[in-house]
Protein backbone atom coordinates (compact mmCIF):
# COMPACT_ATOMS: atom_id res chain seq x y z
CA UNK A 1 0.00 0.00 0.00
CA UNK A 2 2.71 2.23 0.66
CA UNK A 3 4.46 1.87 -2.27
CA UNK A 4 1.54 2.52 -4.13
CA UNK A 5 0.82 5.76 -2.56
CA UNK A 6 4.19 6.57 -3.03
CA UNK A 7 4.34 6.06 -6.91
CA UNK A 8 0.47 7.66 -7.12
CA UNK A 9 2.43 11.00 -5.21
CA UNK A 10 5.39 10.88 -7.85
CA UNK A 11 2.72 10.54 -10.62
CA UNK A 12 1.03 13.33 -9.76
CA UNK A 13 4.23 15.82 -9.18
CA UNK A 14 5.30 14.65 -12.82
CA UNK A 15 2.18 15.52 -13.93
CA UNK A 16 1.65 18.93 -12.61
CA UNK A 17 5.24 19.95 -13.31
CA UNK A 18 5.15 18.29 -16.96
CA UNK A 19 1.63 20.63 -17.43
CA UNK A 20 4.19 23.45 -16.14
CA UNK A 21 6.55 23.17 -18.66
CA UNK A 22 4.14 22.74 -21.32
CA UNK A 23 2.78 26.34 -20.27
CA UNK A 24 6.16 27.89 -20.51
CA UNK A 25 6.66 26.52 -23.92
CA UNK A 26 3.36 27.06 -25.16
CA UNK A 27 3.94 31.22 -23.77
CA UNK A 28 6.94 30.96 -25.48
CA UNK A 29 6.29 29.99 -28.76
CA UNK A 30 3.64 32.64 -28.56
CA UNK A 31 5.73 35.54 -27.10
CA UNK A 32 8.98 34.92 -28.29
CA UNK A 33 10.36 38.07 -26.54
CA UNK A 34 9.39 36.32 -23.32
CA UNK A 35 12.80 33.67 -23.52
CA UNK A 36 14.86 36.41 -25.72
CA UNK A 37 17.88 37.53 -23.31
CA UNK A 38 19.05 40.81 -23.24
CA UNK A 39 22.40 42.23 -23.14
CA UNK A 40 24.11 43.81 -20.38
CA UNK A 41 21.97 47.25 -21.11
CA UNK A 42 18.89 45.56 -20.19
CA UNK A 43 19.80 45.00 -16.75
CA UNK A 44 17.74 47.22 -14.23
CA UNK A 45 20.36 48.20 -10.93
CA UNK A 46 18.75 51.14 -9.22
CA UNK A 47 21.77 50.56 -6.24
CA UNK A 48 24.97 50.82 -8.67
CA UNK A 49 27.17 53.98 -9.89
CA UNK A 50 26.10 54.15 -13.88
CA UNK A 51 28.08 53.03 -16.45
CA UNK A 52 29.57 54.71 -19.37
CA UNK A 53 26.55 54.76 -21.36
CA UNK A 54 23.97 55.29 -18.12
CA UNK A 55 25.82 58.84 -17.69
CA UNK A 56 26.07 59.83 -20.89
CA UNK A 57 22.05 59.34 -21.12
CA UNK A 58 21.91 61.64 -18.00
CA UNK A 59 24.08 64.38 -19.98
CA UNK A 60 22.00 66.92 -21.99
CA UNK A 61 25.24 67.36 -23.50
CA UNK A 62 25.61 64.07 -24.95
CA UNK A 63 22.36 63.58 -26.58
CA UNK A 64 24.22 63.18 -30.29
CA UNK A 65 27.01 60.87 -29.36
CA UNK A 66 23.69 58.39 -27.13
CA UNK A 67 22.10 58.33 -30.60
CA UNK A 68 25.17 57.64 -32.20
CA UNK A 69 25.97 54.83 -30.22
CA UNK A 70 22.69 53.60 -30.30
CA UNK A 71 23.05 53.59 -33.93
CA UNK A 72 25.97 52.24 -34.21
CA UNK A 73 24.38 48.57 -31.60
CA UNK A 74 27.36 49.68 -29.27
CA UNK A 75 25.11 50.13 -26.25
CA UNK A 76 25.76 46.58 -24.89
CA UNK A 77 29.41 46.76 -25.65
CA UNK A 78 29.99 50.02 -23.25
CA UNK A 79 27.43 48.56 -20.94
CA UNK A 80 29.42 45.65 -19.85
CA UNK A 81 32.09 45.79 -16.86
CA UNK A 82 34.94 47.35 -19.25
CA UNK A 83 36.90 48.79 -18.06
CA UNK A 84 36.46 51.65 -20.38
CA UNK A 85 38.04 54.90 -21.75
CA UNK A 86 35.57 56.89 -23.82
CA UNK A 87 36.26 60.52 -25.01
CA UNK A 88 33.07 61.59 -25.17
CA UNK A 89 32.45 64.61 -27.76
CA UNK A 90 29.54 67.05 -26.90
CA UNK A 91 26.65 67.90 -28.96
CA UNK A 92 28.53 71.36 -29.57
CA UNK A 93 31.14 69.18 -31.28
CA UNK A 94 29.10 67.29 -33.44
CA UNK A 95 27.80 70.61 -34.78
CA UNK A 96 31.27 71.40 -35.73
CA UNK A 97 30.81 68.63 -38.41
CA UNK A 98 30.57 70.05 -41.87
CA UNK A 99 26.19 70.22 -42.19
CA UNK A 100 24.71 66.65 -42.93
CA UNK A 101 27.79 64.62 -41.56
CA UNK A 102 25.68 63.36 -38.73
CA UNK A 103 22.81 62.81 -40.08
CA UNK A 104 24.57 60.95 -43.32
CA UNK A 105 26.32 59.00 -40.81
CA UNK A 106 23.01 57.89 -38.61
CA UNK A 107 22.10 55.61 -41.92
CA UNK A 108 21.72 52.31 -41.52
CA UNK A 109 24.15 51.96 -44.56
CA UNK A 110 26.83 54.27 -42.69
CA UNK A 111 27.04 51.84 -40.00
CA UNK A 112 30.14 50.30 -39.84
CA UNK A 113 31.35 53.90 -40.51
CA UNK A 114 29.97 55.18 -38.04
CA UNK A 115 30.82 52.28 -35.68
CA UNK A 116 34.58 53.15 -36.61
CA UNK A 117 34.40 56.61 -35.25
CA UNK A 118 32.99 55.87 -32.10
CA UNK A 119 35.23 53.15 -31.39
CA UNK A 120 37.97 55.52 -32.22
CA UNK A 121 36.82 57.37 -29.36
CA UNK A 122 36.85 54.42 -26.84
CA UNK A 123 39.90 52.95 -25.28
CA UNK A 124 39.87 49.32 -23.32
CA UNK A 125 41.06 50.17 -19.92
CA UNK A 126 41.32 53.45 -17.56
CA UNK A 127 43.02 56.21 -18.51
CA UNK A 128 43.12 59.27 -16.31
CA UNK A 129 44.27 62.62 -16.97
CA UNK A 130 47.09 62.40 -14.28
CA UNK A 131 49.08 59.25 -15.28
CA UNK A 132 48.51 60.62 -19.40
CA UNK A 133 51.87 62.22 -20.64
CA UNK A 134 52.89 64.44 -23.14
CA UNK A 135 53.86 62.40 -26.47
CA UNK A 136 51.73 59.60 -25.41
CA UNK A 137 49.94 57.50 -28.00
CA UNK A 138 46.88 55.29 -27.10
CA UNK A 139 45.82 52.47 -29.45
CA UNK A 140 41.87 52.53 -29.74
CA UNK A 141 39.41 49.83 -29.88
CA UNK A 142 39.03 50.86 -34.07
CA UNK A 143 42.48 50.03 -33.69
CA UNK A 144 44.10 53.57 -34.69
CA UNK A 145 45.96 55.71 -32.31
CA UNK A 146 45.44 58.58 -30.62
CA UNK A 147 48.09 61.10 -29.28
CA UNK A 148 48.22 63.17 -26.06
CA UNK A 149 49.69 66.30 -25.67
CA UNK A 150 50.06 68.20 -22.33
CA UNK A 151 50.49 72.06 -22.30
CA UNK A 152 49.83 74.80 -19.48
CA UNK A 153 48.43 72.36 -17.09
CA UNK A 154 45.82 71.14 -19.41
CA UNK A 155 45.49 67.70 -20.99
CA UNK A 156 44.50 67.09 -25.42
CA UNK A 157 43.52 64.72 -26.80
CA UNK A 158 44.66 64.56 -31.07
CA UNK A 159 44.34 68.42 -30.16
CA UNK A 160 41.16 68.30 -28.56
CA UNK A 161 41.29 69.31 -25.19
CA UNK A 162 39.68 67.35 -22.04
CA UNK A 163 37.35 69.40 -20.39
CA UNK A 164 36.49 67.13 -17.66
CA UNK A 165 36.50 63.47 -16.69
CA UNK A 166 33.53 61.72 -15.33
CA UNK A 167 34.57 58.05 -13.29
CA UNK A 168 31.71 55.53 -13.69
CA UNK A 169 31.03 52.12 -12.80
CA UNK A 170 32.84 50.81 -15.97
CA UNK A 171 35.79 53.30 -16.65
CA UNK A 172 35.69 56.75 -17.20
CA UNK A 173 34.63 59.51 -19.69
CA UNK A 174 36.47 62.29 -21.09
CA UNK A 175 34.59 65.51 -22.18
CA UNK A 176 36.15 66.49 -25.55
CA UNK A 177 34.88 69.78 -27.45
CA UNK A 178 35.66 67.75 -31.20
CA UNK A 179 35.10 64.60 -32.84
CA UNK A 180 38.06 62.44 -33.39
CA UNK A 181 38.35 61.31 -36.89
CA UNK A 182 40.32 58.03 -37.51
CA UNK A 183 43.19 58.89 -39.99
Amino acid sequence: MKKSVKILVLASLLAVFGCKESEKSAQSAEDPSATESVGQSGVVDEVSNPNIVQTAVGSKEHSTLVTAVKAAGLVDALSNAGPFTVFAPTNAAFDKLPAGTVEGLLKPEKKDELKSILEYHTYVGVLKTDYMQDGQEFEMVNPKKVKITKKDGKTYVNGSEIVASIETSNGIIHVIGDVLLPK
